[in-house]
């Protein structure tokens, strides 16, 4: 593995705050009723991730 091949603390806390912040912007922007919808789409995709483990 090379040094482009890393997901380091700093790289992660990055992508971290990113996602947060257009969660917080796409919720001031929308509003709070598709966060519901999103929510269990994320899980369904969580469970057929897992299916491929």
């Amino acid at each position: 593995m090379g040094p482009w091949n890393r997901m380091t603390n700093q790289i992660a806390l990055v992508l971290a705050i990113l996602i947060l912040a257009a969660v917080g912007i796409d919720m001031l922007i929308f509003g709070t009723e598709h966060m519901v919808f999103l929510g269990k789409k994320v899980f369904a995709l969580l469970d057929w991730i897992a299916f491929w483990r």
